[in-house]
């Protein structure tokens, strides 16, 4: 049996490049081979394609190619990646056309959640931003939180978008409240930033819209550099929730909480680091170190 591993091979900004997993997949292999009782008759190995364009970064073109190349070479019986949204979505339409399950750590956007046709048989192994919402959601629920925050990010038009799709995440859970609805305002280069805000006060007393410009689960094109959304209760005993008044100056936050993964506790996780990171320093000339991108890798 071959898995088609298609990830960055060289990048190792991305927490899924080669050389973080290609350890992992060749202690899985080496496991799952040592147990005749796992796949009596067969035995699994891998073939890999680079993901990356000729700058390194992962591609939306590259990657769904180096599938197909793959598809064709070597008949695999499932794909390991991409982990990048805009690589992982045209790969995921690929395998599900071929009935082939696709794993992947990556492709956190909402769009992926969508199981009834071209994701059906993609999983994640890894964090997805429905369930960064969800968590929103259940803290508005538990602390009955009637004001709400301002949230502005940077939203570069190249690469993969991370706070667009993590923002999303918010966007699509928060509106099962019942009691706010969303407003995306656009923050473009040379615009009139004090007519933003006069537009953000005002709206942000009594609703939210949401004008979407951008792109989602791996579709289409985006625009804009800089996007506001402002969550803010409707049918509140809080007229302007989430906005100060022009006379009552913002006080600073009084708890701030940081969202991260948490490390396994179970027995075997220690022992099975140290075998990664000697597999890595063996096999990729790689030197792995402990933290958030290593423990995602292991997830």
């Amino acid at each position: 049996l071959t898995l088609a591993v298609v990830l960055p091979q060289h990048n190792l900004t991305y927490p899924w490049a080669w050389p973080r997993v290609g350890p992992a997949v060749r202690l899985a292999a080496a496991a799952v081979n040592s147990r005749r009782d796992l796949l009596p008759g067969f035995t699994l190995g891998w073939v890999f394609g680079n993901s990356e364009d000729r700058h390194g970064v992962c591609s939306d073109m590259a990657a769904p190619l180096v599938a197909v190349d793959l598809r064709l070479s070597h008949h695999p019986a499932a794909f390991l990646g991409p982990g990048c949204v805009y690589s992982a979505a045209p790969v995921a339409r690929f395998t599900s056309h071929w009935q082939l399950p696709l794993v992947t750590a990556g492709a956190e956007a909402h769009g992926f959640d969508d199981k009834s046709e071209e994701y059906g048989l993609t999983t994640r192994a890894g964090p997805s931003h429905r369930k960064l919402g969800e968590l929103g959601v259940q803290l508005h629920r538990r602390f009955n939180w009637t004001r709400r925050a301002l949230l502005v990010y940077w939203d570069e038009r190249v690469g993969d978008r991370p706070y667009y799709f993590a923002a999303e995440g918010l966007y699509m859970q928060l509106p099962t409240l019942h009691n706010l609805t969303v407003l995306d305002v656009v923050f473009r280069d040379g615009g009139n930033f004090s007519s933003i805000i006069q537009e953000i006060k005002a709206k942000g007393r009594s609703e939210c819209r949401r004008r979407r410009r951008g792109r989602r689960g791996g579709q289409g094109g985006g625009e804009g550099d800089a996007s506001s959304r402002v969550p803010t209760g409707v049918g509140t005993d809080t007229p302007q929730a989430g906005l100060s008044s022009p006379s009552s100056p913002l006080s600073p936050p009084q708890a701030v909480t940081i969202i991260t993964y948490k490390e396994p506790e179970n027995p075997e996780y220690r022992p099975f680091l140290e075998r990664l990171k000697e597999e890595a320093r063996d096999h990729f000339n790689f030197s792995m170190k402990d933290g958030l991108v290593g423990l995602g890798m292991t997830g």
